[in-house]
């Protein structure tokens, strides 16, 4: 499929990598070769953000690109990140490490540490909160938060030459599944791409920077939309005028959060990628290297426009053909490598549109089960000053540590009734309920509501009590000016994402039973020959479609 207007336009910003510059190999080609046995000499790890099982579901036959290709490996459409923090920096955690949430310590992208060193006691997963004059929102990015070890840093391990290189459009993302050691790890932080202090900017990032600064100082016109896309072009009013649905990208010179959330910014992204790798020779050392790509656009496109409009379907089969491109800049360098793609983490349409489209169970949370509201209740009930509850209307909720034990209790108690009392709450959960409830290894669409929360708790960390809202309730107040849709939730439109191997060479195969993120970093340490050198949560999967067994 040619290019449309929005990657044609992206060429010129990526001059800065001539690799992007080129017609891609199609990528639907089969390319013939003998099965492989060595370990690859590069690993690949993309991360979609937000790339659901249903979206690949509902576009997997319009790919032409970069997926196509992905299809012909193992493809696991129901990959699960099992747990039920199902949110940027948890599910990242648990792509390269094995472990679910629990183990990583990342149990959401935010948390309530009340003996934080400064007065925003919230901490970010991926900041280093004891640095002076920081905030949850203006912070030093850190790795200090991730507890266990990573694919990288095993392979750094067994062999000390293997490099590390991470390229995202979120801190996040990049830092969660690239570890404590890394060659090079570059995010997007809403202006440039940058790196920890100190660490010198290579050629490549430089050149980059300038041309996406160039690119972003223009106007881009609207997308031509495909026909598969303009079926999906309807706007959806929501409030104070606004619409979302019908959207083609068009934005205006300067306009540096409509690049984010545009198929340009999953261009800059990749390039960049493939830049480092095509200039630190990944993979052509000797010593098998690690590539990760965190492509975060869909994430940000899902946010602020829903995932069932033009904008969606833009976005996807543009994404779709920038992962060409990156392959075949890879095919260019003769290097064997494979290739890995998943997501974080699913996500779930806008209220308003699945109103329309046969789900009017679909809703928006109320203000009565914000903590806050909650919270202010029961201190009225009980006669307590000040806060008593902290956290969001799903997920971790902490009680105020100045209340006295006795009362606690009642807080909890009150609070406890409370939930199960609001009509868009489907349980609340204790800690000693968490802490009591053990981690299990059964198929993770048969896990209970409290065995999901398990799956993402950690004492040291995690909330006093932990809410599941009801199925298909976004908790997103209507009125506001910022995002429309998300994701968060304990249900499985939230849990479910693929995971698609690649390698030149390799028979395919397709396994619609589920597996898990957590499968994905011991079968790549399989692939390579790295062992690893810890207990986790994770098995192997056997991408070998015969007889013999990769696991082995």
């Amino acid at each position: 499929m040619k290019l449309f207007r929005p990657l044609a336009a992206a060429t010129a910003l990526l001059a800065a990598a001539p690799l992007f510059a080129q017609e891609a190999t199609p990528p639907a080609q089969v390319l013939p070769s003998e099965a492989p046995r060595a370990a690859p000499s590069l690993v690949v790890v993309v991360s979609v953000d937000q790339f659901s099982a249903d979206l690949f579901a509902e576009y997997r036959a319009q790919f032409s690109g970069g997926f196509v290709r992905l299809m012909t490996g193992a493809v696991f459409p129901s990959g699960y990140q099992s747990h039920a923090a199902t949110e940027t920096c948890p599910g990242h955690s648990t792509i390269l490490t094995g472990d679910h949430p629990a183990k990583t310590g990342i149990i959401a992208n935010d948390w309530t540490d009340f003996n934080a060193p400064r007065e925003d006691k919230t901490v970010y997963c991926a900041e280093d909160e004891s640095v002076p004059g920081s905030n949850s929102n203006s912070y030093t990015v850190s790795d200090k938060h991730l507890k266990v070890p990573t694919l990288g840093e095993w392979m750094k391990l067994a062999d000390p030459q293997s490099r590390v290189v991470a390229v995202s459009g979120k801190d996040r993302s990049a830092v969660m599944m690239a570890g404590h050691k890394t060659d090079e790890i570059w995010w997007w932080n809403g202006k440039a791409f940058v790196s920890y202090a100190g660490r010198a900017e290579p050629a490549m990032v430089t050149r980059m920077n300038a041309n996406v600064a160039k690119r972003i100082g223009e106007e881009q016109e609207p997308l031509a939309l495909p026909p598969f896309c303009q079926a999906r072009s309807r706007a959806i009013p929501l409030w104070n005028g606004r619409t979302v649905g019908d959207g083609r990208f068009a934005r205006a010179a300067g306009d540096t959060s409509a690049f984010r959330a545009s198929p340009e910014f999953d261009e800059a992204i990749l390039a960049t990628a493939a830049g480092l790798a095509t200039d630190m020779k990944l993979g052509q050392s000797g010593h098998t290297d690690l590539l990760i790509v965190g492509a975060s656009a869909t994430d940000y496109v899902g946010h602020s426009k829903g995932t069932e409009g033009s904008e969606m379907c833009l976005q996807l089969l543009s994404l779709d053909q920038t992962l060409g491109k990156l392959f075949a800049v890879l095919d260019k360098t003769g290097v064997d490598y494979a290739v890995v793609l998943t997501a974080d983490h699913g996500g779930h349409d806008l209220p308003e549109r699945n109103d329309d489209h046969a789900a009017p169970m679909a809703q928006r949370i109320e203000k009565d089960v914000t903590s806050g509201t909650i919270g202010k209740a029961i201190a009225a009930k009980l006669g307590i000053a000040g806060t008593v509850l902290t956290g969001g209307p799903g997920g971790d909720v902490w009680f105020d540590p100045k209340l006295t034990k006795v009362q606690r209790a009642a807080a909890q108690a009150e609070a406890l009734k409370q939930y199960a009392a609001n009509p868009q709450v489907q349980a609340v959960f204790t800690r000693a309920q968490i802490e009591a409830t053990p981690i299990v290894h059964t198929p993770p669409e048969t896990w209970s509501l409290i065995e999901r929360a398990r799956a993402s708790y950690d004492p040291q960390r995690s909330g006093d009590l932990v809410v599941a809202l009801k199925p298909r309730v976004t908790p997103i107040l209507a009125g506001g000016p910022g995002n429309v849709a998300t994701h968060g939730s304990f249900w499985d439109y939230d849990r479910r994402v693929p995971i698609l191997f690649w390698r030149k060479g390799m028979t395919g195969f397709e396994q619609p039973l589920s597996v898990e993120t957590v499968d994905i970093a011991p079968t790549l340490a399989a692939l390579i020959h790295v062992p690893v050198p810890v207990a986790i949560d994770g098995r192997c999967l056997d991408l070998d479609a015969g007889a013999g067994d990769s696991c082995k």
